[in-house]
């Protein structure tokens, strides 16, 4: 059973952990801050008010998991694959993911702040409301991302295409900058638009 005395031998230990299968387990207020977890699976877990700072994971697989009340920043994700989640409310300042697939996760009220996204696929996710200020994306696949009422001040999604997402009630900047070589719908350019200050005319 991994409980918190586990989990402080672990990181005394060196703090790397491998081929971990978890099923169905809760953990409540723990510190998994700083640990290696590698090549593990995590199938409908919850993790409540548990503590992720600066914790790595590489080749890991996070399906059907509630993340609730938890502390990610600085967190890093390596290969992974996060399906059916959720990550409502999460605190993901500075976290850093590359080449991970997202797909069917809600992450509504987020905080992604800083955050840096490489080779990474989004697809069915839910980031309503959430915080996706001076992030750094890079060669990311975004398909059916609910981006309603997300804050996107200083973040480029120059290059990225747009055009089966949501961006209602998006947050810019005044000049839109942050669209700026971005592929998006004719219906998302009129969103834009109303952003702007432009009456579209029908």
């Amino acid at each position: 059973m991994i409980d918190q005395a586990w989990l402080d031998r672990a990181q005394k230990d060196g703090g790397r952990v491998s081929h971990l299968e978890l099923l169905h387990a809760q953990f409540t207020g723990q510190d998994w801050s700083e640990l290696e977890v590698r090549k593990s699976r995590f199938q409908s877990c919850t993790f409540t008010d548990c503590d992720f700072t600066g914790a790595a994971f590489y080749e890991c697989l996070f399906s059907g998991c509630c993340f609730s009340e938890c502390r990610l920043p600085g967190t890093f994700f390596q290969d992974c694959r996060i399906e059916g989640s959720k990550l409502d409310g999460a605190d993901l300042r500075r976290v850093r993911l590359r080449r991970c697939a997202l797909e069917d996760t809600l992450a509504r009220y987020a905080n992604w702040n800083a955050a840096v996204l490489d080779q990474c696929t989004l697809k069915n996710c839910d980031l309503t409301e959430s915080a996706l200020s001076e992030c750094r994306l890079s060669k990311l696949s975004f398909d059916s991302v609910n981006l309603t009422g997300a804050e996107l001040f200083k973040t480029s999604f120059r290059g990225l295409d747009l055009s089966r997402c949501t961006l209602d009630g998006v947050a810019l900047s005044a000049s839109c900058a942050e669209l700026k070589g971005a592929a998006i719908s004719a219906q998302q350019a009129a969103v834009v638009a109303r952003v702007l200050g432009i009456r579209v005319v029908p």
